[in-house]
């Protein structure tokens, strides 16, 4: 899936660690910020470089065409953004009335957390399950089919 792309840009950390993209004309644009258009449905296309004055300044319609160095400090910029666990196993739910804790495996480790109710979860497209907990930290279950049958059912009582 590679394809050229004419990347008139360049980028580079400053001294505060910020992000620094030089454009084709040389002008230096300090913080910019890569925002995802759709970051959960299509998170490798479509990635806007915004300035600290919330203009977009670069955009990259996939990210795999984007050279290797450039690419991995857009990617670690994006990690230091973006906290949304993704759910693997629910191992347990002390009710089936809300509020509820919830101890869950995810792809960052074990979590535990508060459903306020079934209201915070939401179905997105193509079986996406979103679900937020009573801080706001949004959890995410990508694929209702690939838990396994002891999650689904816990989950079933939910939804």
């Amino acid at each position: 899936m590679s394809a050229p792309l004419n990347v008139n840009f360049s980028l580079e950390r400053n001294a505060f660690g910020q992000l620094v993209l030089i454009d084709a004309n040389g002008i230096r644009h300090e913080g910019v910020t890569p925002v995802r258009a759709n970051p959960i449905s299509a998170p490798l296309e479509g990635i806007a470089l915004m300035s600290t004055e919330g203009h977009e300044v670069a955009w990259i319609e996939l990210l795999a065409w984007v050279p290797a160095p450039l690419r991995a400090l857009i990617e670690e910029e994006l990690s230091t953004r973006e906290f949304m666990p993704e759910i693997q196993r629910l191992n347990k739910v002390s009710s089936f009335a809300t509020p509820s804790t919830w101890e869950v495996e995810t792809d960052r480790g074990t979590a535990s957390f508060v459903l306020k109710g079934e209201e915070d979860i939401r179905r997105l497209p193509g079986g996406i399950l979103l679900i937020a907990d009573a801080h706001g930290i949004q959890f995410m279950i990508r694929q209702l089919s690939a838990l396994d049958r002891h999650s689904r059912k816990l989950l079933d009582r939910f939804l």
